[in-house]
Parts: structure tokens; sequence; C-alpha cells
């Protein structure tokens, strides 16, 4: 009888082959279960992981039915579809997927935010990515995946709200497709929840540094109805990340009025 060593070794041997790439369970960080479909019970074939992490999951489809195809909301056709959607977060997890799509040979073709009930005053997403090889979109997913617990490292949680931070000195196609962002130009995001904490987080920060504001959200102008007040900015490098670190200060400052410390569950990434 072949032993589940051998099974595993002969799988991942197979995976290599085909150029997929599986980080194991063990070296995951942040200390959040990171599930893919090797410590996974899934049976499903296009199942690629899983976090906790903002209770997110990552699936390819390898060859799109066409039908369902002409139905996506998409902006270019591919036949090899990668999905990556969440719960909560929004933000790092199209963060996450603007690395991925730099890594690999894949496009972002779709991303919707969704105003979800278990994400308290935010958004959860569903992110489409498009590419011609199965290998290198369910490398996209994997990449996003393996991403979740450094662009969560800027989200701060107390009972009564949230502050987002996000920072890229490059941004690609997940950027410019949701937020606005100039490919090829650092972009920062700047969220306060309740609303009006995301107001005056804009404001510090716009007048901390030079940057170029591309929009402003709020409740009823770019978001799902959120309770949320987002700035997205760009710019010289160093004078986004100064916006954006400047928008955290007062933007911590300000939520713990209401009662309790917001804490990050990961390092901050942004400094």
């Amino acid at each position: 009888m072949m032993t589940n060593q051998l099974l595993m070794n002969q799988i991942m041997e197979e995976l290599l082959r085909h150029g997929v790439t599986v980080k194991p369970a063990s070296q995951s960080s942040g200390g959040k279960i990171m599930d893919n479909f090797l410590n996974s019970t899934s049976t499903v074939p296009e199942f690629v992981g899983a976090s906790e992490i903002g209770d997110t999951i990552g699936m390819c489809i390898p060859s799109v039915d066409a039908l369902l195809l002409d139905h996506l909301h998409v902006q270019k056709r591919f036949t090899v579809i990668g999905i990556l959607s969440s719960r909560t977060g929004a933000g790092p997890q199209i963060m996450a997927m603007d690395e991925a799509v730099k890594a690999t040979n894949t496009e972002v073709i779709d991303i919707e935010m969704p105003r979800d009930t278990k994400g308290g005053a935010g958004h959860g997403v569903l992110i489409l990515v498009g590419g011609y090889d199965p290998s290198d979109v369910r490398s996209a997913i994997q990449v996003a995946l393996d991403n979740l617990s450094r662009t969560f490292g800027d989200v701060y949680n107390s009972a009564a709200g949230h502050l987002e931070l996000q920072f890229t000195a490059r941004a690609a196609g997940a950027c410019h497709m949701a937020f606005g962002a100039p490919e090829g130009k650092a972009y920062g995001l700047i969220c306060g929840a309740p609303s009006g904490i995301g107001v005056v987080m804009a404001d510090t920060a716009i007048k901390t540094a030079g940057v170029n504001v591309l929009t402003f959200a709020s409740p009823g102008h770019g978001t799902s109805f959120s309770n949320e007040g987002i700035v997205h900015i760009s710019g010289d490098s160093g004078a986004v990340r100064q916006a954006v670190i400047a928008g955290r200060e007062v933007g911590l400052k300000l939520l713990a009025q209401l009662g309790e410390n917001p804490v990050n569950d990961f390092p901050s990434y942004i400094r």
C-alpha cells in the first residue's frame, strides 16, 4: 500500500512538472490558517486555496464555459479564469492581487466590492483574473493568498469601527481597475469607519504631503453604501507613503475615542 508521504511526494512532483508551486501550511505567516489543496479535504479540482484571513477563497476554472463567459462582467475574455473571493477586507485582497499580476502572466478582468454583512462597516470582494495557462492563473491566486497577511497588516479594528491603509510604490492592474490608480506609479489608500473619521484622515493626509487626489469615496458615493470614508491618492512614492502614515496616525487617535484602541492582527508593512 502506498504511504501518505509517498503519495504526497508524487503529487508534489506532478504539480512542479506542470509549473504549479504550493506553499506548505507551516510556512504561512501571521499565525493564521492558510489552506491549500494539499492540506485541504476539498476534492473540487477548481479549488486553489483558502485563508481565514478575510474569509478568502481562491479558485481557478481551467476552461470556463462560453455561455457563462458571455454573462460575466469582464473587460477581456480569457478561457482560463481565476477567482479570489472574500467576506471581508476588499482592499487587502486587491493589493495582494496587484502583486500577483505583477509576478505572473495574468490580467485582472473584473473587481466587484459587495456590501457584506460580515464586514462590519466595510466590503467583501470578488476579483476575477484571466490567463492563457491554468498554471499561471493558479499561481496568481496562490500569490495573492500568500500576500494577505502582509496586506492586512494595516487594517485596524475595534468594536466601533475600523481603519485601513494601503501603499504600493508601483500600482498594477488590480489597483487601476478597482481604484483608478495610474499603473506604474505610487498609490495609497486611506480609509476610516465610521466614515467621518475617514474624512479627517483624508484631509490630514493631503495636507501632509504633495500628492494627487484620485477620488474620495463615501457611503453614498463610490462605495456599496458602506460606512467608510476612503481617499485614493497617487504621486511620488515618498510623498504617498508619508501621507498614508499621517492619515493612519490621526485615524488611530480618533477611532480610540469610541471606546477602545483599534488593533491590527498582523504586523504593519507601511513604515
